[in-house]
């Protein structure tokens, strides 16, 4: 295993600067070009969320907000629990700074992405509706960008791993029970293979069920992790009020602390910042247009504002209440990271149960994650293959649970921070190319709505 995160780490630096031009350069371009309407539109975002507008004769298979809850599964759960513990660990409170910026471009980025993911839609081998990247780039740019469509799915393949979260649950859970003897400590292994096995099995229940059983999962389950895990939060920043001011006071003047905060000054900082917000909300890595593309919804300015929702709520939200807890909890300054450091900060606030408590959020947050995930695996072989082989992925994805579950997290982190890093660039490429298209859809749509026709 050292020897293929050394190969990976090697690799990585190489990704920075591709993943910072096309990830904050084009999100900048298309929060201009689009005149800010994907964040003046934010009340209509919500009320299209909630069922107002609509069509049941539309194709597609599940609702827009099935579709925003099951990319929100993959989005909202250890990334933003565990995550930001990492980014906060590597760079400093002033990380959650950059990783801010990242998510308010990640919204107009998911505003084209999934707006396109409606506009070109296909069919696979079995016939059904899809939509994703590989769908808009082939059918936006043509025949002849085929191979940023199969470089995208190749590196999904890998990508699309639940091994972050396997990992991280694995953790949380040996952190929580914690036995204090040596037949633990001599079957520290045995007990993490346990887990992984386990977290297989349940994971194996839902995602052969397909794409339907996912997302009625994924809409019953994400509503109430949020609910609960914000309570949560509420509850110890509560009992701290005094300390949440401070808290986001140090994360703004950290964020440009550049000698002191990590390695590598200002680039450095920020990169950490993407990496963790782009972790967090998926926004340019293209799987929620996978998700968005299913939607019983013809009008893709409609998808495309729904879908913008989910980077507010998953990083803006979720990753923001996190940090504040960490910081005024004083867990930052251990020498911990990951869930561990979360861990931590809500065992200290919560009366030593907080950890506990976090368990049962980590398990449905980690559980929504998984049978999300799946799916966008599943799409990419069966782009590469066909839709009989491309089911075949879900074997594979409940084996490497098993492997993430024992193996190192600097390891399970550097591969999918890899694999992230190369699907942006394909999708990003397209949705740029493809933003003049989406536009003149939003102008046509906008007018009909102040007609009163939309």
């Amino acid at each position: 295993m050292d020897v293929i995160n050394d190969f990976i780490t090697t690799l990585l630096p190489y990704t920075e600067w591709p993943m910072f031009i096309l990830l904050i350069g084009g999100g900048l371009f298309l929060v201009f070009y689009s005149r800010f309407v994907p964040y003046r539109f934010f009340g209509h975002a919500i009320a299209i969320t909630a069922g107002k507008y609509d069509n049941k004769l539309a194709k597609g298979e599940v609702s827009s907000f099935q579709a925003l809850s099951a990319a929100v599964a993959a989005t909202v759960g250890l990334g933003n629990i565990s995550g930001v513990a990492i980014a906060i660990h590597d760079g400093g409170p002033g990380v959650v700074f950059w990783i801010w910026m990242t998510a308010l471009l990640g919204m107009c980025i998911k505003f084209y992405s999934c707006s396109l993911s409606i506009m070109y839609r296909g069919t696979d081998s079995d016939g059904k509706l899809q939509g994703g990247p590989m769908f808009y780039i082939t059918q936006g740019m043509g025949k002849m960008a085929k191979p940023l469509a199969t470089f995208f799915s190749i590196f999904g393949l890998v990508g699309f791993l639940g091994v972050f979260t396997a990992n991280q649950f694995t953790e949380t859970f040996m952190s929580v029970i914690e036995p204090q003897n040596t037949v633990y400590a001599a079957s520290e292994f045995s007990w993490k293979l346990g887990i992984g096995i386990a977290l297989a099995l349940i994971t194996s229940f839902v995602i052969f069920g397909g794409l339907t059983k996912i997302a009625k999962v994924a809409s019953a389950i994400v509503p109430f992790m949020v609910v609960l895990y914000l309570l949560a939060v509420v509850v110890v920043m509560g009992m701290n009020p005094t300390e949440i001011i401070p808290a986001l006071k140090m994360i703004l003047s950290e964020a440009w602390n550049f000698d002191t905060a990590v390695t590598g000054g200002f680039w450095g900082l920020v990169i950490i910042g993407i990496r963790r917000a782009m972790f967090s909300n998926e926004a340019g890595l293209g799987s929620a247009p996978m998700y968005h593309g299913q939607s019983k919804n013809d009008e893709p300015i409609r998808e495309g504002l729904v879908a913008m929702l989910g980077p507010f709520i998953d990083t803006i939200m979720v990753c923001t209440f996190t940090a504040v807890v960490i910081i005024l909890s004083g867990a930052y300054l251990e020498d911990s990271s990951g869930i561990v450091m979360t861990l931590s900060a809500f065992e200290t606030s919560l009366f030593s149960v907080g950890d506990d408590l976090l368990m049962i959020i980590v398990t449905a947050f980690a559980l929504s994650t998984l049978f999300t995930y799946s799916y966008y695996g599943v799409k990419s072989l069966s782009f590469l293959t066909n839709a009989k082989i491309g089911r075949m992925y879900n074997w594979f994805f409940v084996i490497m649970i098993v492997f993430a579950a024992v193996a190192s997290l600097e390891l399970v982190k550097n591969l999918i921070d890899l694999s992230y890093a190369l699907m942006v660039i394909p999708n990003m490429i397209a949705v740029l190319y493809l933003a003049p298209r989406v536009n003149r859809a939003m102008k046509k749509y906008l007018k009909e709505k102040a007609d009163g026709k939309a």
